[in-house]
């Protein structure tokens, strides 16, 4: 998604939020430097950490878009749900775009359970993750 968007817009901001819901596998500064990484070498790609609504970031950045990505008819749903409540609150547009079939499959629940059982997550992610192994 984000090398698509380099694309179509001037800068794409790669914000990660922090969602009090979600048991993550990485802390926010692992996921961050795994994105930093992957695109070190695209200057129009800057990636940063948040708390709080997306669309209070995008207004403290002057944002005119959010860019999300969709696999499935089920993310369809959740993140049209999303998208009317951030342009109703804030009139900030959604713009969607579908995943590459080659990648479409792929979720975060998918790779955790691939890393958690010991499978070769690298052919999932980008090089840039490189999972610790705990012992």
């Amino acid at each position: 998604m984000i090398k698509r968007g380099i694309s179509l817009f001037d800068e794409v901001i790669v914000a990660i939020g922090i969602n009090a819901d979600k048991k993550y596998m990485f802390s926010l500064e692992e996921r961050k430097y795994f994105i930093e990484e992957a695109f070190k070498n695209e200057p129009k790609v800057k990636v940063i950490t948040y708390e709080g609504l997306t669309i209070d970031l995008c207004r403290k950045l002057d944002a005119e878009f959010i860019l999300r990505g969709l696999r499935n008819p089920a993310d369809f749903e959740f993140e049209k749900a999303i998208a009317h409540t951030n342009r109703k609150l804030s009139k900030i547009e959604t713009v969607f775009l579908l995943t590459a079939s080659k990648t479409s499959y792929i979720s975060s629940s998918i790779v955790r359970d691939v890393i958690r059982n010991n499978g070769d997550y690298t052919v999932l992610v980008p090089d840039s993750v490189q999972v610790k192994k705990h012992k």
